[in-house]
C-alpha cells in the first residue's frame, strides 16, 4: 500500500513561492490611477472605455499575457492620495506599471515614487510639461498644453489676430497654457493685452468676463481643464456679449471636448480652437475606432482625447512589451518605450527618444453643427508638434 509523504513547511512554501511566481510571469498588472468619483469622474470612464476597447480587440491579452487592471480612484488632484495609491499599487500589489494619471499634480508625485520603485508609468493625460522631465520612469501617450498652445497662437497670428488677452485656470497646466501662448503670439509680432488667472473651485466666471468686456482686447485666449468650467465661461460669455462687441474667443480643446460638447450646447457653436485629437477625425483609423467604441459602450458615450490616449497607453504598453520579449523590467521597458512609433486613431504618433514625450498633429478646429450634433471640424494642422518645452 502506498501511502503519501507529507511535504514539508519549507518545501510547501517554496512550492507555493513557485506557483505564485509561476503565475504573475503569465499575469500583466497594471495599476490605473485617475477621478472615479467627483465632478471629474468622466475622465476615469473615458480611461477605462479605451482601456477595455484596446483589450477586447486584442484577446484581453499583451505580450502574451493575461492583463490584470488595478484601478485607484483620486477623484480630482490630489497628490498626496495619488503618491499613496503608488505605492501601494507597486508593494501590495506588485504591478508591472501604472498609467492613467488625468491630472498633472498626481503625475508628478507618481513619478516620484516610480523613480524609486523602478516602475514604468506611462500618462494617458496629465499635461504639464515637466512631468517626463521629473523621472526617467516616466513615459506620455498624451499632449502637453504647450504643445497644443502655442499652435493656437500661430495660427491666430496668420489668421489676422495681433492682440491676445489670455485668461487660465491657475494651475501648472494652467500656467503652462499661458506661457506657451505668450512666447509663441509675441515671438510672431503679436501683442499680451492683459491676462487673469482664475482659481480651480469652479468661480462664478461673470467678473472676470465683465473685466474683459471692458478691456476689449481684440481677442481671449482661453485654457481651463474639461469639463464643468469650459461651460460655465462660455456661458458667461455669452450672456455678457462679448461676440456681438466683436471679440474674438480662442482656447484649447479642452473647451470643446468632446465628452462633454452636447451638453455644453450652442454657446459652443463656431469656437475655434487647438488640440490634437477630435471625435470626427476623417481617418480611416479613427473611423473605425469609433465604430468599435460605439459597438462596444453605445452611443451616448462618446470617446474623447481621454480615450484615446487610454487606447494608445495600452498600445504602446503593448509594443514595447513586444519588443522585450515580454520581460517587465522597468529599464528595460522605459528603452523599449522611448522611439516608439504607430498609427493612432488621431494620426501618427512617436514617444521622442530624448524627453520620453508625445510628438503628434495638432489640429485647428471649428464647432460646427454636423448631423444634428456638436461636432470639432478640422480645417487645418501643424505635423509633427514636438513640445515647446522640449522642443530645442
Amino acid at each position: 500500500m502506498s501511502r503519501k509523504i507529507p511535504m514539508l513547511p519549507s518545501l510547501a512554501l517554496a512550492a507555493a513561492m513557485f506557483a505564485c511566481s509561476a503565475h504573475a510571469a503569465d499575469t500583466l498588472r497594471i495599476g490605473v490611477i485617475a477621478s472615479y468619483s467627483g465632478p471629474y469622474a468622466d475622465y476615469g470612464r473615458q480611461f477605462d472605455s479605451g482601456i477595455q476597447l484596446y483589450l477586447k480587440e486584442h484577446g484581453g491579452k499583451i505580450a502574451g499575457k493575461d492583463v490584470q487592471i488595478i484601478k485607484r480612484d483620486t477623484a480630482g488632484p490630489a497628490p498626496d492620495q495619488a503618491r499613496r495609491f503608488a505605492q501601494e499599487l507597486i508593494v501590495r500589489d506588485k504591478v508591472n506599471v501604472i498609467t492613467g494619471l488625468d491630472f498633472s499634480p498626481n503625475a508628478y508625485a507618481v513619478g516620484a515614487v516610480a523613480s524609486e520603485a523602478k516602475v514604468p508609468v506611462v500618462v494617458m493625460n496629465a499635461a504639464s510639461s515637466a512631468i517626463t522631465t521629473k523621472s526617467p520612469y516616466v513615459a506620455r501617450v498624451a499632449f502637453t498644453v504647450q504643445q497644443v498652445s502655442a499652435p493656437m497662437a500661430e495660427w491666430a497670428l496668420k489668421d489676422g489676430v495681433k492682440e491676445a488677452f489670455i485668461v487660465v485656470a491657475d494651475y501648472a497646466s494652467g500656467i503652462d497654457a499661458e506661457e506657451a501662448f505668450e512666447k509663441a503670439f509675441t515671438a510672431g509680432g503679436g501683442k499680451i493685452v492683459g491676462k487673469l488667472r482664475t482659481p480651480m473651485n469652479n468661480p462664478d466666471f461673470s467678473a472676470y468676463v465683465q473685466r474683459i468686456k471692458n478691456e476689449k482686447p481684440e481677442s481671449v485666449f482661453i485654457f481651463f481643464p474639461s469639463g464643468v468650467q469650459p461651460p460655465a465661461f462660455l456661458k458667461a460669455w455669452q450672456e455678457r456679449g462679448l461676440e456681438a462687441d466683436g471679440i474674438r474667443l480662442l482656447a484649447t480643446g479642452e473647451a470643446t471636448d468632446d465628452s462633454y460638447l452636447q451638453a455644453t450646447g450652442d454657446v459652443a457653436l463656431g469656437l475655434v480652437t487647438s488640440h490634437h485629437y477630435s471625435y470626427a477625425h476623417p481617418s480611416e483609423l479613427n473611423q473605425k475606432f469609433v465604430q468599435n467604441f460605439r459597438t462596444e459602450f453605445g452611443d451616448k458615450l462618446r470617446p474623447s482625447y481621454f480615450a484615446v490616449a487610454a487606447y494608445d497607453g495600452m498600445a504602446a504598453i503593448a509594443n514595447a512589451l513586444e519588443k522585450t520579449g515580454g520581460d517587465v523590467n522597468g529599464e528595460k521597458v522605459m528603452q523599449a518605450l522611448a522611439g516608439l512609433q504607430f498609427e493612432s486613431p488621431r494620426g501618427p504618433i512617436q514617444i521622442d527618444p530624448q524627453t520620453r514625450d508625445i510628438v503628434q498633429n495638432v489640429y485647428i478646429r471649428k464647432v460646427e453643427r454636423v448631423n444634428g450634433e456638436l461636432v470639432n471640424v478640422e480645417f487645418d494642422q501643424f505635423d509633427q508638434v514636438k513640445d515647446p518645452a522640449k522642443a530645442n
